[in-house]
């Protein structure tokens, strides 16, 4: 499998988002692909507005990790987009791939479409904390490029009270894994652009 490259985050938030469903992420032994995300850019929902002094990694960087502590009760993970701008994508779910034992473990659940069905219980089942905050893609986090074009809708995103007309959420029609699979806008094909 081919590693993304840092320049595949440099690009405009709302095509990484889109082009990470597929993507394969890897922590430790744990291994899941990615099937739902969301993008965050400087609209009224984004952390950039909300958090601007603990979010300034959306403004200053890109392929770099966001880890927040969500409503004091779980971490959530982002991924730095965006050269020139600013912005981030959550990652919401993955279909855990490899690892399963110890994911089960740290969630307390065993079945495979439990473990990762949202973004605080992907990073517990990951083992994601925020340490991680601030840290360079590639290294405890890496990312390769999947063997198949998965069919990609999206929709609302969820859990927010502002902009919450933007279609930014995108995630792997039917798969299991996804936390809630009601969306609109189905869209066929996979990644626009490939890993470098």
């Amino acid at each position: 499998m081919a590693k993304l490259d840092p320049e595949f985050f440099a690009r405009d938030t709302l095509e990484v988002a889109r082009d990470l469903i597929g993507v394969v992420l890897v922590v430790g032994k744990c291994k899941g692909r990615i099937v739902e995300t969301e993008a965050y850019k400087t609209d009224a929902a984004s952390h950039s507005v909300l958090r601007r002094h603990k979010a300034a990694l959306m403004r200053e960087t890109y392929a770099h990790v966001y880890v927040y502590h969500s409503y004091g009760v779980h971490f959530c993970m982002n991924f730095t987009t965006e050269r020139e701008g600013t912005g981030a994508v959550l990652i919401r779910a993955a279909e855990p791939l490899a690892g399963l034992a110890d994911m089960a473990r740290r969630r307390s659940v065993s079945e495979p479409e439990k473990l990762a069905s949202g973004p605080g219980k992907l990073c517990q089942a990951f083992g994601i904390g925020i340490e991680l905050n601030g840290r360079p893609l590639g290294r405890e986090i890496k990312l390769f490029a999947g063997q198949h074009a998965p069919i990609v809708a999206c929709g609302p995103r969820i859990g927010i009270t502002r902009a919450v007309e933007l279609p930014w959420r995108f995630y792997e029609l039917g798969n299991a894994c996804v936390s809630r699979r009601a969306g609109r806008k189905p869209e066929v094909g996979g990644r626009k652009g490939k890993a470098r």
